[in-house]
């Protein structure tokens, strides 16, 4: 098992791996204790019998520069393979404000080609690969060094094994001619919205059973402050406080540093200094927001006139689809969207791309009383009429 320490070794290897359609890669991170992820590990494959193929870089390793790698990212004739990307992409877009292109993600393409719904990785090595993934290693300080072989030997085969399911899935989706659904899918990924979370819409992620305007003004506040806070400080947001504690000081309201003692959710540390100071401002400006500017409710799922009967024929619809497609029903639709479409809207994912093909074009005459279902032994059939 090589492991790469130097600059020059790793534009080595990447000069290797570009000759080849493409490499597989995997990163090993650290987050527990901070904000954003601490890149401890990368592992990266060319399809090669080649022992030097498959590598281990450092980039804990003093004086190493990942140019080489990004350079390879860069390379438009060779497609990056990654298993699960979205946390790995994001380490590299912090990083280096870059995306490796083009990308291939082997989860996604699993859903798209019948393996079900968020398929891990081991299940895709015993299924394609016939074998089975040490896992032992897995939640082990990638940060310490030196690692050890068993540690080693699990990173790598994050990445050998990554080369026959991408070979096997690429050649499906070619056969079944869906490579497009896939790219579909990716384009999310590739989004630098997707990653750069912005301190005052934090609030939106936050679960409330409210719809007080007022409130949500002091929720956004509290939001707004802690992810500002845990991203200057690189710590995790919960850290900071977490949400049901976020949830009891707007409910609570405390003005003063006595009234956070009060608290029965707040961490110690968060009673006094600047949490505690930033905690009482953002209140105060949550309750003194203009009644303009207060966020605004959302009712209009409240407002849907949905018609049960053709949610119910909807839901039937889908499984059908999902039965002869081979793709999990919530990639291609939720429950929530099902019932928004029988209450007559339109501009929904299940209503364009690939999920149209799908389901969104029989979705629409179902609607509009064009098609009918019919059971047929234990199958659902559409009937034109």
């Amino acid at each position: 098992m090589k492991t790469l320490t130097t600059t020059q070794e790793l534009a080595d290897f990447c000069k290797a791996a570009a000759q080849y359609d493409y490499v597989t890669v995997d990163t090993e991170f650290l987050r527990e204790r901070t904000y954003y992820s601490k890149l401890c590990l990368v592992q990266l494959a060319f399809p090669s019998s080649d022992e030097d193929s498959a590598v281990l870089l450092d980039p804990l390793s003093e004086g190493l520069s990942l140019d080489p790698l990004y350079a390879l990212f860069k390379n438009e004739d060779v497609v990056k393979v990654f298993h699960a990307a979205r946390q790995d992409l994001e380490i590299f877009w912090v990083e280096a404000g870059i995306f490796p292109k083009p990308l291939f993600d082997t989860q996604v393409a699993a859903m798209v080609c019948g393996f079900g719904e968020q398929v891990g990785y081991e299940t895709l090595v015993r299924k394609i690969c016939k074998q089975g993934v040490d896992k032992t290693s897995r939640f082990t300080d990638w940060s310490r060094r030196p690692l050890t072989d068993a540690q080693k030997s699990y990173a790598l085969a994050d990445v050998t094994h990554l080369r026959q399911i991408y070979e096997h899935l690429a050649a499906q989706l070619k056969k079944t001619k869906r490579s497009h659904w896939v790219a579909e899918e990716l384009r999310t990924l590739t989004q630098p919205e997707t990653y750069d979370i912005r301190p005052e819409d934090a609030w939106k992620r936050v679960k409330t059973r409210t719809n007080s305007a007022r409130f949500l003004a002091v929720v956004r506040e509290l939001a707004q402050f802690r992810e500002a806070y845990a991203q200057d400080n690189n710590i995790p947001r919960s850290r900071v406080f977490k949400d049901d504690a976020l949830i009891e000081l707007a409910s609570t309201k405390p003005r003063t540093p006595s009234d956070l003692g009060g608290s029965r959710l707040l961490l110690r540390e968060a009673r006094k200094g600047a949490i505690a100071e930033g905690i009482l401002a953002a209140i105060d400006k949550g309750l003194n927001c203009p009644a303009d500017q207060v966020p605004k409710v959302d009712n209009s799922r409240d407002k849907l006139k949905v018609n049960p009967a053709l949610a119910d024929l909807l839901r039937v619809l889908l499984k059908s689809k999902t039965e002869s497609s081979g793709v999990a029903a919530k990639l291609i639709a939720t429950s929530s969207e099902l019932d928004q479409i029988a209450a007559g809207e339109r501009e929904l994912p299940s209503m364009s791309g690939w999920r149209f093909e799908v389901f969104g074009e029989d979705a629409l005459k179902l609607c509009e009383g064009k098609i009918a279902l019919a059971a047929q032994g234990q199958n659902v059939r559409v009937v034109a009429l």
